[in-house]
């Protein structure tokens, strides 16, 4: 019996035009946006507006909201906008 790992297969997504790669399967909110926005998450007071285009059939595109994940697929497109709330 091979008990080695098989590599794991990476996807390239684009978040705010910046290219990364990832391991195939689903991304979560927050993954998406320590990528935009490495560091800033958490900080009181800002919110983050996440959508996708370019996603697989089950997903194509869409709003992703806090504590949500989605499924990924090579060269899917995420938009992040950084709002602060009032």
């Amino acid at each position: 019996m091979n008990t080695e790992k098989k590599p794991e297969k990476l996807v390239t997504i684009y978040v705010n035009g910046d290219e990364f790669e990832e391991p195939d399967g689903e991304i979560s909110y927050d993954r998406v946006v320590d990528l935009a926005f490495p560091g800033e998450r958490g900080e009181p007071n800002k919110m983050f507006t996440v959508t996708y285009k370019r996603g697989p059939s089950k997903n194509e595109q869409g709003s992703l909201v806090e504590g949500a994940s989605v499924k990924i697929k090579n060269k899917m497109i995420f938009d992040v906008t950084p709002t602060t709330r009032s």
